[in-house]
């Protein structure tokens, strides 16, 4: 089984393509240089005609959220017609296409957790964009997963944990937002899920993180537990107090409802998640 990665080097990319070799998959990866998704003659020349693989997944995106809402057009290039490039080269050459999404698609006003059938409404530049990529994915090809995520961390790419890591070096006193809640979601598992879906025929979107719910702050004072950093004072402030150039969903926690009904293995909770990152990179 022939499987290629977009966004190879990426922070799940890079997880993806180590795991599938030791699988004994033949694995085709490319990044952003080795492949420019928003031109569709390449996509189509690399993938439908030259590689020609059984599945493909689709990981690489424009995710810079706040330099999105001044760079729109860049955004839906890359996420919007991106991803209609990789989808009409899936169709092409026949190929499941696996396509990660984001949690961002939501406007965040709900209360419980947002299943797989609730109403989107993206507030940022990113979340339509990615949005945009999705209904392309289900416009072009039948055998496809939506794989909507949510506070990714891994070992490879700049994340919250690593942020809050590098920034311990130096501070004693940290202020972090309270008020928005998800789930993070650490690369290693959501690419170990990934692999439950090769040999199945389960279509359709699924939310996928790491089970639990927390603030960022109760996320940052966990990873200073767990890192053995509990001397860093870590003050809770609002949003408002924090003000960004894109919208944050205030809670965009999401309900695993299809993973349950497909009767797939769900993700372990994401504290377990943590301590198996911070033994990775030697912090545990």
């Amino acid at each position: 089984m022939k499987i290629f990665v977009t966004g190879a080097s990426g922070q799940l990319g890079t997880d993806l393509v180590n795991l599938l070799k030791t699988k004994g998959y033949e694995v085709f990866g490319t990044s952003s240089k080795e492949l420019d998704i928003t031109d569709t003659y390449a996509v189509k020349s690399l993938i439908a005609e030259d590689k020609q693989p059984n599945i493909i997944i689709h990981s690489a995106a424009y995710t810079k959220v706040d330099q999105a809402e001044k760079d729109s057009d860049e955004a839906y290039a890359v996420n919007a017609y991106g991803t209609r490039n990789v989808a009409m080269a899936a169709r092409a050459c026949g190929a499941k296409l696996i396509y990660i999404s984001t949690d961002y698609v939501f406007d965040g006003t709900s209360k419980v957790p947002y299943n797989e059938f609730a109403p989107v409404s993206p507030q940022s530049v990113y979340g339509k964009s990615k949005l945009a990529g999705e209904q392309f994915v289900r416009e072009w090809v039948p055998k496809h997963y939506i794989l909507r995520t949510s506070w990714v961390f891994g070992k490879h790419g700049s994340n919250f944990v690593s942020t809050m890591l590098k920034l311990a070096e130096d501070r004693t006193q940290l202020n972090v937002v309270h008020d928005q809640f998800g789930s993070p979601t650490y690369t290693v598992d959501l690419a170990e899920f990934i692999l439950q879906l090769f040999d199945k025929e389960l279509y359709g979107t699924y939310h996928v993180s790491n089970t639990g719910i927390c603030s960022w702050y109760e996320f940052s004072k966990e990873i200073f537990y767990q890192a053995g950093l509990q001397h860093i004072e870590v003050n809770p402030v609002t949003s408002l107090e924090f003000p960004r150039p894109a919208p944050r969903p205030a809670y965009s926690v999401m309900d695993h409802m299809a993973i349950r009904i497909n009767g797939l293995n769900d993700l372990r909770h994401w504290k377990e998640a943590l301590s198996g990152f911070l033994m990775e990179i030697g912090k545990r």
